[in-house]
């Protein structure tokens, strides 16, 4: 793969200038190269393009379109209600404001909607390249807009996802507080894990296709072992505890239901590495995409 760069014209200079025209020139790139924000920027109508075309096609010929996003967390919350509380008879964490524990309903949506966030950028990403492998084959652009894009489209869901669940916390009577102005910021540091990830996979999937069946089975086990319809502090203990918050989400979710229905913030530490983790994803991920990309059109 090569860089794309646009360089004043040296041969037209001596042009008259209504018949300059800028050119581009195309250099190899070597070893491991940062990411090129400006020429991201320079194609951003082509990110539009394609955030549009993903949501289009996702609900193309449904018959329900976008209510499945109401659908997934809803339904999700309603069986985990029933086998968690019902069956097991465990209850949400208590509320700061009630001091009385959250409607596991509410409790088990709230952490759907940022789980299905994470769950789904990883889902839309890994077979990104490979399911646009004329595109990558035969035109030049930067590659990064296919994560990129694919990732944003997914905001789209999650803002669906968010005012159902301010119609539902309403039903409730839950209140909140000042702690929901972080929330913005978790679900920002959800989107930036998910997307280092997600390019990692989807770079990996290029030249190996066993990520399209690893994925898969990993990511709904990611799910029972992060807190998103269980309190954390239901699974830790002792030496535990350390092991279970190495997974950045568990960090990620309890400050979320913290944030939102004002439950018990989860040790200062574990949150302080769960910025480190999501900031580290990204910039790892976007490197070792830059890194691979050059394989990309040979390999796909």
């Amino acid at each position: 793969m090569t860089t794309l760069e646009t360089t004043p014209a040296d041969a037209s200079a001596a042009l008259p200038a209504a018949r300059r025209r800028p050119f581009l020139t195309i250099r190899p790139k070597r070893g491991w190269t940062g990411v090129n924000l400006r020429e991201l920027w320079l194609f951003r109508d082509l990110a539009l393009s394609l955030i549009e075309r993903d949501i289009k096609l996702r609900y193309k010929q449904t018959a329900l379109g976008v209510v499945w996003v109401l659908l997934q967390p809803l339904l999700g919350a309603l069986i985990f209600s029933r086998l968690i509380q019902g069956m097991a008879g465990m209850e949400a964490e208590a509320s700061g404001f009630t001091h009385k524990p959250v409607p596991y309903f509410v409790y088990a949506f709230a952490g759907l909607v940022v789980w299905n966030l994470f769950s789904g950028i990883l889902t839309r990403l890994y077979p990104i390249l490979v399911g646009n492998a004329g595109l990558v084959s035969k035109v030049y652009f930067p590659r990064l807009l296919l994560p990129i894009s694919g990732a944003a489209g997914m905001l789209v869901d999650l803002g669906v996802s968010l005012t159902m669940m301010v119609i539902i916390m309403a039903l409730y009577h839950i209140p909140v507080g000042l702690p929901l102005l972080l929330a913005p910021v978790l679900i920002l540091l959800v989107f930036c894990l998910a997307l280092g990830l997600g390019m990692w996979a989807a770079a990996l999937s290029v030249q190996y296709r066993d990520v399209a069946y690893v994925l898969p089975v990993i990511l709904p086990f990611l799910m029972f072992i992060s807190p998103t319809f269980y309190p954390a502090a239901r699974a830790v203990g002792g030496r535990l505890g350390m092991v279970y918050y190495w997974n950045p989400l568990a960090g990620l979710l309890s400050a979320w239901k913290w944030s939102v229905l004002d439950t018990p913030f989860p040790p200062t530490w574990t949150f302080v590495y769960s910025i480190i983790a999501c900031v580290g994803s990204l910039f790892v991920g976007a490197l070792v995409f830059r890194r691979m990309e050059k394989d990309f059109a040979d390999v796909i």
